[in-house]
């Protein structure tokens, strides 16, 4: 196989740390799955996750959060569990994509991979949270699908044309930072409308 250029690597660690944001453990089984069958060379810091042990876990935690995520209330206790888990992950992911030969890649790496990831993440827990505001469960089933869609994608689109997920990434940092923004407000005026109920009205005291 043709070895990987930076810009390639460098488009591999940035839809890791994305995607890691969004689907952590999706993240981890499809790229060990795409090492395992050949599909790609891994670099050799990634190739830890074809490792059958680790394809069976991945799996298995794939599994649990497939269903998870698609539960109104669990979602957002799902979301809040892994805040600690998804933006290390995918700082550590993007930079074990250099390797510790290249350490100032990597050191680069895990701060971009850190970053995206945080950003997804955060985006992804403040949608679901809105989302959840609404009685029908049609627009959490959705968006969950959306996200399963993205992450094989993403993933693709690193290892086959690196440009094309640049030009994706930045649309997609655009759109999360909007929702960040947007939803925040939102929840934030929940909260306070909610506190207001919980202590209530003027007028009742």
């Amino acid at each position: 196989m043709q070895a990987l250029d930076t810009a390639q690597l460098i488009a591999i660690a940035a839809a890791l740390g994305w995607a890691s944001g969004m689907r952590l453990y999706l993240v981890v089984f499809l790229t060990g799955i795409a090492g395992w069958f050949g599909w790609v060379e891994l670099p050799q810091g990634l190739k830890v996750l074809q490792h059958p042990a680790m394809l069976g876990a991945s799996g298995f935690m794939l599994f649990v959060e497939f269903f998870a995520d698609k539960i109104p209330g669990v979602d957002t206790l799902w979301d809040l569990v892994h805040t600690v888990v998804r933006i290390p992950a995918g700082a550590a992911l993007a930079a074990s994509v250099f390797g510790a030969d290249q350490g100032t890649w990597a050191m680069a790496a895990a701060l971009m991979g850190g970053t995206l990831a945080a950003t997804s993440h955060v985006a992804k827990a403040t949608t679901r949270a809105a989302a959840n505001t609404s009685p029908e469960p049609l627009s959490n089933i959705g968006l969950s699908l959306l996200g399963d869609a993205f992450v094989p994608a993403a993933l693709w689109l690193s290892w086959t044309h690196p440009v094309v997920l640049a030009i994706v990434l930045a649309i997609a940092l655009i759109v999360a930072i909007v929702l960040i923004v947007m939803f925040a407000k939102f929840l934030r005026a929940l909260a306070r409308r909610a506190a207001t109920l919980l202590r209530g009205s003027p007028s009742s005291v």
